[in-house]
């Protein structure tokens, strides 16, 4: 190696020294020495065709991990396409670093190459954004925005190189000397908690509730929950609801589960602990009609300002594990339990039972040409089939996501990504790439809509190339929410011989996409042919479409989300 670091070299060497492991993007001027050095240094660069792809990865990357997820763009319209992920990240509250190369300082506002004040640009997106005016601030701005990422809530930040800042040289000795600096002074937080007296009001108002409720969402997942959330559970008796992200952190299939009786729970709870979920509109803003107007709200965040915005009965602000550990202590002290036979445990109970019978006889029907359900049922239990390690599954689609949410079951934690908080379709390539990169010895496997696999259908190379176990299954209806669904009266005016507005190409073969890089194509219209195609594709573990034909007019418009049309 020479002793001289130009911008390039010192970015990625800081990156990795500050314990950076995979990065995700799209190269070009001024950017690709640095994805280069990247890799030279140890650092895994997967390669997208769209920033947008590569930011959805970088972001769902920071969730699985717990590290943020970083996404390189060159430098204007790439810094423009990458803001679809960070706003993701910000959204969903992951963390995640996006770096941009940007314009010669020297020629700021003469029309230099792709020229955009990117810092100004980033701002509604990003919880922090920084710009490395000279070489020597690369590794303070670089320790910055990772730090900021992770701290307090998780976010989105921005650091900004410039592209004369990239050229700039200083020795290995002047490089070796500043990363040591930064990295002394680097300090981290210890895990939000709240004072025990907060912890014992919380746990009073449990005790003495009729009818209490525990809600988890991707936040508890993302903190790592899972142990003192079941132990909780284990020793209360109490009933949970979890968000769809959520689902996993305790077992679906855990008797005190009350998904399936989910407008029971919510809607009759007279004290709910919600923990790592916001009160928005995935849960009705917490208000009524959908919850009892009298309904005591325990609120666990890491934000105290989310906390303040939600009013809850009771807020406790602090790391949701930290937190559950405290509730936990408490409780043993003095243990108090619902039982079985408690009447609200048995009216959920019931009311699962019959919801679940219900279900389980439409999911017993094969239904051909496809309905949702009988293909859903028969991914459910090929994933099911498989045992541990669960395999990550990847949904998106409008009827696709809401079906697979009620029929798919997670049995792990973490293995659920859909379209989140922001409601964002074209996440599903560049989840499925973040989850095999963060979690190697899982299966991936896409449950995708034919829309929400257009977004990203290009980057099924990026799959083939990088050689990744993702299984992608396109439920293919022939539209955004199926077939033309106009009344006669609409189809009219000069352009009435267009096809509507909802529809593509009818029978696409999706699978020949796949087929085109090298990898495993397959087409599927009967149960027979998608039981065998996923019993042989499941057990390759080798990137793969499945086109599995749905009929055009099973699904409804905008799937669950009918009011918000």
């Amino acid at each position: 190696m020479s002793d001289c670091f130009d911008g390039n070299g010192l970015a990625a060497k800081s990156f990795a020294r500050f314990g950076i492991t995979h990065m995700f993007g799209v190269v070009g001027i001024p950017v690709t020495s640095l994805a280069n050095r990247a890799v030279q240094l140890g650092i895994r660069f997967i390669a997208f065709h769209n920033e947008q792809s590569a930011g959805y990865a970088a972001s769902a990357y920071g969730y699985l991990t717990g590290r943020p997820g970083l996404l390189l763009t060159v430098s204007g319209p790439g810094c423009v396409h990458g803001l679809a992920g960070l706003s993701n990240a910000m959204i969903n509250t992951w963390p995640m670093v996006m770096i941009s190369g940007s314009s010669d300082q020297k020629d700021a506002g003469l029309g230099d190459f792709q020229e955009l004040d990117q810092i100004e640009a980033v701002k509604p997106f990003s919880k922090f954004s920084v710009k490395a005016k000279d070489i020597k601030e690369i590794p303070n701005c670089v320790a910055r925005v990772l730090d900021h990422a992770v701290s307090g809530r998780p976010g989105g930040c921005y650091l900004d190189i410039p592209t004369d800042v990239l050229h700039q040289t200083i020795t290995e000795s002047e490089a070796e000397k500043l990363l040591t600096e930064v990295e002394k002074g680097r300090s981290f937080e210890e895990p939000k908690a709240p004072p025990n007296s907060e912890i014992e009001k919380a746990v009073r108002l449990l005790r003495k509730a009729e009818r209490p409720l525990i809600v988890f969402g991707k936040g508890a997942a993302y903190g790592r929950a899972e142990g003192e959330l079941r132990k909780f559970i284990e020793r209360t008796g109490i009933p949970f609801l979890p968000t769809p992200m959520g689902k996993g952190l305790v077992n679906d299939n855990h008797e005190l589960a009350a998904s399936a009786a989910r407008s029971l729970a919510i809607g009759k709870c007279d004290v709910a602990l919600v923990v790592g979920a916001r009160l928005n509109w995935l849960l009705h803003f917490g208000e009524s009609p959908k919850w009892d107007k009298d309904v005591k709200f325990i609120l666990v965040d890491v934000c105290e300002e989310e906390i303040k915005l939600r009013n809850p009965h009771l807020g406790l602000v602090g790391d949701a594990k930290k937190v559950l550990e405290m509730i936990n202590k408490e409780i043993k002290d003095d243990p108090f339990c619902l039982g079985k036979s408690h009447p609200w445990v048995e009216a959920i109970s019931k009311k699962v039972k019959d919801n679940v019978s219900k279900m389980e006889a439409q999911l017993a029907k094969d239904v051909v040409p496809f309905n949702f359900l009988t293909p859903m049922r028969i991914i459910r239990d090929a994933i099911l089939g498989l045992g541990s390690p669960a395999p990550v599954v990847v949904s998106e689609g409008a009827n696709t996501m809401d079906v697979g949410r009620s029929v798919l079951v997670q049995t792990e934690p973490r293995t659920r990504l859909d379209a989140g908080t922001w409601g964002t379709m074209g996440v599903g390539l560049g989840y499925c790439i973040a989850a095999a990169a963060s979690n190697p010895d899982r299966l991936v496997v896409a449950v995708e809509g034919d829309s929400g696999f257009g977004f990203s259908a290009m980057e099924v190379e990026t799959l083939v190339r990088y050689k990744l176990p993702v299984v992608v299954i396109v439920f293919n209806n022939g539209g955004v929410y199926g077939g033309d669904r106009r009344s006669p009266e609409e189809v009219t005016g000069p352009f009435e011989h267009d096809p509507a507005p909802t529809s593509f190409v009818p029978g696409a073969a999706y699978h020949t996409v796949m087929e085109a890089f090298g990898g495993k194509g397959y087409l599927v219209g009967t149960p027979d042919e998608l039981k065998s195609t996923l019993s042989e594709s499941f057990s390759a573990r080798k990137p793969a479409v499945i086109n599995v034909t749905i009929d055009p007019y099973a699904g409804s418009e905008s799937g669950r989300m009918q009011h918000k049309n």
